[in-house]
């Protein structure tokens, strides 16, 4: 059984991300380990991610547990 692939269309760009910022706190964001939401650290806060469209939207957003945050790839020790 083949798992249906996701629609090209509704894929986030990862070149957008460089673009984006937290709308709370104005820093960088980091896309989750599968992709569904982006990530700021700063307001440790997840977005959404809906058919492509991140929603920075703080009604949107939901609180990331630290331990969360400290999974994300560019935050564990070592990486530099």
């Amino acid at each position: 059984m083949q798992t249906p692939s996701i629609d090209p269309r509704y894929q986030f760009d990862i070149k957008t991300l460089e673009m984006l910022v937290c709308p709370l706190t104005k820093t960088r964001l980091s896309l989750s380990a599968d992709k569904k939401e982006l990530i700021s650290v700063a307001a440790r806060l997840a977005f959404p991610i809906v058919k492509g469209v991140p929603l920075l939207s703080l009604d949107e957003a939901r609180n990331v547990e630290p331990e969360t945050l400290r999974q994300l790839p560019e935050l564990k020790p070592g990486r530099h």
